[in-house]
């Protein structure tokens, strides 16, 4: 019969045994990068098109306005000022909801290349 010596060290090398398995697995498990949520996909709207008008030189300050096609109608847009010194100093929507305005200027020119975009929708 064993001792009773024998049997509590008997007990606590089985104890620090499990605790190391235990912690062992938690260590293992930590290292693992967690599940990332899939980001649901942006539907894209019935009728999406982007509509362009590319750039050309016009007088600093005029208007150059980029319509959706019949029947659909603007979601948003932008415009780019191209030249030495070319600064976009305007893009918004039309009043109407159905294109897009972009106007620039040119330090020290008389003109200045702009080009607009309208995104658009049904």
């Amino acid at each position: 019969m064993p001792s009773m010596k024998t049997t509590a060290l008997a007990l606590a090398t089985a104890t620090a045994a499990t605790c190391l398995a235990t912690a062992g697995v938690a260590a293992a498990q930590s290292t693992q990068s967690p599940a990332k949520p899939t980001a649901p996909q942006a539907a894209v709207p019935p009728g999406y098109q982007i509509v362009t008008l590319p750039n050309a030189n016009v007088p600093n300050f005029q208007r150059r306005v980029v319509y959706c096609p019949s029947g659909k109608y603007v979601l948003g847009g932008g415009g780019e000022a191209q030249g030495n010194g070319a600064i976009l100093v305007g893009s918004f929507p039309t009043p109407d909801g159905r294109g897009w305005i972009a106007l620039g200027r040119q330090i020290g020119y008389d003109t200045v290349g702009i080009s607009a975009y309208a995104i658009c929708a049904s």
